[in-house]
């Protein structure tokens, strides 16, 4: 039940750069360290042109296998004209207001980079962390350069986010911040034999169960009994406990907020199935209960609203001049198996659903920086 697998490449890029800002690497991002890790001159096609600057084809192609890299399920996108045309825009972005952050923000975005370098390669381990960039014919220092556009950006979008701003997003989105004890029961349209059955076939299940459960039969028995969540969430009486509510599919979510404490509801339809849910507790959050971190999330949510209102508003209005994208056809009849490193053989649909398809309401968890954001169910 949590947050399904259907997110757009939009949403998965946008979340991507936000998470890497939060959670990965950088370098030393100065203009002229771009090229080539071996020093060689980029003489390939110049593809765009912007305010201060100019994309090849070469930077291009890099941009590309960074991103297949760091989430190899972005490979499905890549012939796509609308997912390279946002791709190359975001670059364009971020070289650009690369060089407009002051030197204040370049160094607070190389030290914490720094630290989050360092601790990429220790969790993953030298030779993981070697294959994941020979996997797409990165370098190390490649990596670097592109990280720090990142956390240089990031830092300065930051910096002009106010307390203020702060506190206007937690009360557009306070919800997300509410945490339920929820039991239920799900009817899913597949029996817990594996076979598929039809909507009116599971809602006659499930009015069956709620009835039972108005009689006043036990919940932990029934869930036993019918439930065809994952088998954890069965073991456990059907109980989801102390659970943000924004991990949450919209109907069950609403649901959550909105039923009586202990009453039993109607069956709630989602893609899953049919729920028959109780809520059990129910806490609500003030602005000043939330922890740093959290106030931290929100903080880049709003950083990264701002620098996408900025690729929507000026970037495209007033800062690009061309952009001439190569043909997918061409790309791949000259560069063959650019893009078909390592990481490009990741199993994308598991990628994609980020938790157990068993759990029949749970959100896609793939990007945690957006999760308790106003972008939760857009």
């Amino acid at each position: 039940m949590f947050r399904s697998k259907g997110r757009s490449w939009k949403t998965l890029l946008i979340a991507l750069v936000a998470v890497m800002a939060f959670t990965v690497m950088a370098g030393c991002g100065k203009k002229e360290d771009k090229g080539a890790a071996g020093g060689s001159e980029d003489k390939s096609k110049v593809i765009a042109t912007y305010e201060g600057g100019e994309i090849t084809e070469d930077e291009f192609d890099r941009e590309q296998r960074i991103v297949l890299a760091l989430q190899p399920q972005m490979e499905q996108f890549m012939q796509m004209d609308d997912f390279r045309d946002y791709l190359i825009k975001q670059e364009i972005a971020y070289e650009y207001l690369d060089t407009k952050a002051d030197a204040k923000m370049k160094e607070e975005g190389k030290k914490k980079a720094e630290e989050q370098f360092t601790a990429m390669k220790k969790s993953m381990g030298d030779d993981a962390f070697k294959q994941l960039l020979d996997g797409q014919k990165i370098s190390e220092s490649e990596f670097k350069n592109y990280m720090v556009r990142i956390y240089t950006v990031m830092e300065s979008e930051k910096a002009k986010v106010t307390d203020d701003d702060v506190k206007k997003e937690f009360e557009a989105t306070k919800e997300n911040y509410i945490t339920a004890s929820v039991r239920h029961i799900l009817i899913g349209f597949t029996d817990k034999e594996g076979k598929e059955r039809s909507k009116e076939d599971a809602l006659k299940v499930a009015n069956e169960v709620k009835a039972k459960l108005d009689k006043g039969e036990d919940f932990a028995k029934l869930v036993k009994e019918y439930s065809t969540d994952g088998q954890p969430n069965i073991d456990n009486g059907g109980l989801y406990a102390d659970t943000p509510v924004s991990n949450w599919v919209t109907e069950f979510k609403e649901k959550a907020i909105t039923l009586p404490i202990n009453t039993i509801s109607e069956p709630v339809e989602t893609t899953y199935g049919y729920h028959i849910i109780r809520v059990e507790k129910r806490t609500e959050k003030k602005f000043e209960d939330l922890t740093q971190e959290e106030k931290d999330l929100i903080k880049m949510s709003v950083a990264s609203q701002n620098l996408d209102k900025f690729m929507e508003g000026d970037l495209e209005k007033k800062i690009i001049k061309k952009i001439e994208l190569p043909k997918v056809e061409q790309k791949k009849e000259e560069d063959g198996a650019t893009n078909s490193g390592t990481n490009g053989n990741a199993d994308k649909s598991k990628t994609d659903a980020g938790t157990s398809g068993n759990d029949g309401a749970t959100k896609d968890n793939g990007a945690a920086t957006n999760n308790s954001t106003s972008s939760n169910d857009k």
